[in-house]
């Protein structure tokens, strides 16, 4: 795709990777594939606003040059130093030795071990501002959305907000860069969501923090690193990102995510009863299956939904490895203070439960009631598991209201 004009002489410079199966090798994005946004912005002094990745040094390299001579820049804005944002900065700075690199005072670190660079970086503080020409920029340190150096950018005169990771999402910008001429705005939605909880939902509160310091700001556009860019109703993400961050705190959604993993169908058969008893309290759920659902799918369900239900057997004295997983990334994620409930079976040893009590400990889950059988269940445990599914939904249900 070439360049966009989103501004006068403000250009989306940016590449889409339909490469890369795995973001950061953990996140599948062979579907949604994603986006490297870059922003020039053509003045007086010229500047570019964050890179590319590496492996898209040349298609990136080839948009920057279609509208401008790189060696005319001179400034280069690192907004955040992660490998995704700045890998093509060596090719960049063969093309312009004399630009020199804006980011906060931490940057200076991160480009000596990443790059070896050593010289033509100038800190700049919160608050700061530089003038272009007609254009004047400001810089607003934003630590920990997502790293410790992350800042973002504003150009005053526009009223757009370079917001790094902040408000980003996955997904390729194929047919267009901007939310209020996209034609699935609700697919979307739903990869920023999925970005959210696995890369952002961890800094919640440096995310609400950011929020709170950036209110004062006039802002008509949001332009991110990954992503759409917002100008239709860019209050739109930075509401969801709102929101987001303090389901990440609790409480969330009055619904349940019922995950399950089974062996041989006897779990299964259990979660089947519990998820009778959900729906008989007519709390909305999502029944998954852990062992056949990647967990950048499942993340998304924890982290907007209040309640979680956990069906699993026991397996070499522990919790199913599957859910042992999920639950660990959960409290990675650090998904907190949710209500949940558990059930499971055994064939000689009981065991799972008290594991499962263990992994949700530290993420400061309530622990509502569990059920447990050996082997298969029979008709009154079924019957157990339905009452039980029942009393936990009217229970989630109560702690929201609450």
């Amino acid at each position: 795709m070439p360049p966009i004009e989103i501004a006068p002489d403000v250009f989306w410079v940016g590449v889409n990777d339909r490469e890369t199966d795995l973001f950061e090798s953990m996140w599948p994005i062979q579907e949604s594939g994603v986006s490297y946004n870059t922003y020039l912005i053509r003045d007086e002094k010229n500047v570019v606003i964050d890179l590319s990745k590496e492996m898209m040094t040349e298609p990136f390299i080839q948009q920057l040059k279609s509208v401008i001579d790189p060696s005319e820049l001179d400034y280069i804005i690192l907004n955040h130093m992660e490998p995704d944002h700045t890998g093509a900065l060596t090719a960049i700075r063969e093309l312009a030795p004399d630009a020199v690199i804006l980011g906060t005072p931490l940057v200076k670190g991160f480009l000596q071990n990443f790059y070896n660079i050593a010289e033509g970086f100038k800190p700049v503080s919160d608050g700061e501002t530089i003038s272009l020409g007609k254009y004047t920029l400001q810089f607003a340190h934003t630590p920990n959305v997502h790293w410790p150096e992350t800042m973002m950018t504003y150009l005053q005169e526009e009223k757009i907000l370079f917001s790094c990771d902040g408000f980003g999402g996955y997904g390729t910008v194929p047919d267009s860069i901007f939310d209020d001429t996209c034609e699935n705005l609700e697919y979307y939605e739903r990869e920023s969501l999925r970005y959210f909880a696995t890369i952002v939902s961890v800094f919640s509160k440096p995310v609400l923090m950011a929020l709170k310091k950036l209110s004062s700001l006039e802002v008509s556009m949001i332009a991110p690193s990954h992503g759409l860019i917002w100008r239709g109703n860019p209050g739109r993400i930075v509401e969801l990102y709102r929101t987001w961050s303090n389901y990440a705190r609790g409480p969330a959604r009055p619904e349940i995510t019922l995950l399950y993993g089974s062996m041989y169908g006897n779990t299964a058969r259990m979660a089947d009863a519990v998820a009778e008893g959900i729906e008989r309290a007519g709390v909305p759920f999502v029944k998954i299956d852990v062992a056949r659902t990647e967990i950048s799918r499942i993340l998304p369900e924890l982290l907007t939904r209040q309640g979680v239900f956990v069906a699993a057997p026991t397996y070499e004295g522990e919790l199913f490895p599957p859910m042992a997983a999920v639950l660990r990334m959960a409290a990675q994620k650090r998904i907190r203070s949710r209500l949940s409930a558990w059930a499971g079976s055994y064939g000689w040893k009981s065991a799972a439960e008290s594991h499962y009590e263990e992994l949700i400990r530290p993420m400061r889950w309530e622990k509502f009631d569990g059920q447990e059988f050996a082997g298969a269940p029979m008709e009154d445990d079924l019957a157990a598991g339905v009452s039980l599914g029942e009393k936990f939904a009217e229970a989630v249900k109560a702690s929201v209201e609450s």
